[in-house]
């Protein structure tokens, strides 16, 4: 399937694997991408010589990825540098990033995509000359917002002029064929490729997932002080469950990452 994202970074399905700490390490991002989907390597939980090190591992699998940043990290500059020197293909952000980091990833042919909570978030970066931007809403896990993602996705394919990836509650076909409805270019998914084989998370996690319901679910400050949704089970010691929570259910945990992709 051909979509603006597609032809963007260059895979052959519209969904993207989320940089989600302590989970997207080469392992998933390596399969993910040779499934044809874009895998984004986690950075946040890395130092950079890991970094660095997780790249060049990656790389050697596999071809198109990207590396997942937090803005106000205080050695972001430091990580754009290695991802340049490094060869990297695709910047995602955490948190949106400034223009000066956008201006710095794109002379060096980066592909910027930002994930944002607001319309006027995706207007701010699109104007700062990001090429795509991950519209997640607050059915997505780890750092959240209050507006669901169903009338936040239609207002911001509306505002901006490049590709807009739709995130939060999606896992399956129906969800990437509603967010193409709405006119977003693909989707991202999380704990749907957290439940993967491909991915590192213990089994015993897995199962917790597949076993909570959606009043399971909470937001809390308790992880870096922004709200963060995760397993109301474990919110006093979000470190044991590594990397953000989506709500997802179905019988998915052992399945290849290849699983999460069409085709």
């Amino acid at each position: 399937m051909e979509t603006a994202l597609t032809r963007l970074v260059g895979v052959r399905h519209p969904i993207v694997q989320t940089g989600m700490g302590w989970v997207a390490g080469p392992r998933l991002v390596s399969a993910t991408a040779n499934a044809g989907a874009l895998g984004i390597l986690a950075s946040a939980t890395m130092t950079t010589d890991r970094l660095r090190d997780a790249i060049r591992e990656v790389r050697s699998r596999t071809r198109a990825f990207g590396v997942n940043l937090r803005a106000d990290a205080t050695d972001a500059g430091d990580r754009v540098r290695i991802m340049i020197e490094e060869g990297v293909r695709v910047a995602s952000f955490a948190l949106a990033p400034s223009a000066e980091l956008i201006a710095e990833l794109k002379e060096a042919g980066v592909v910027v995509i930002p994930s944002i909570g607001a319309r006027r978030h995706a207007e701010k970066v699109a104007a700062w000359g990001a090429d795509a931007v991950i519209v997640q809403g607050g059915e997505g896990g780890g750092h959240t917002g209050e507006v669901a993602t169903t009338v936040l996705l239609p207002q911001v394919v509306d505002a901006v002029d490049i590709p807009v990836v739709a995130a939060g509650g999606f896992f399956d076909g129906r969800g990437l064929v509603a967010a193409l409805a709405y006119g977003a270019a693909g989707v991202a998914m999380g704990t749907r490729f957290l439940l993967t084989s491909d991915s590192t998370v213990p089994d015993a996690v897995k199962a917790a997932y597949l076993a909570a319901t959606v009043k399971d679910v909470t937001v809390t400050r308790a992880v870096d002080g922004l709200p963060t949704a995760c397993s109301a089970r474990n919110w006093s010691t979000p470190w044991r469950t590594p990397a953000a929570r989506e709500r997802c259910s179905g019988p998915y945990t052992g399945q290849r990452a290849s699983a999460a992709c069409p085709g």
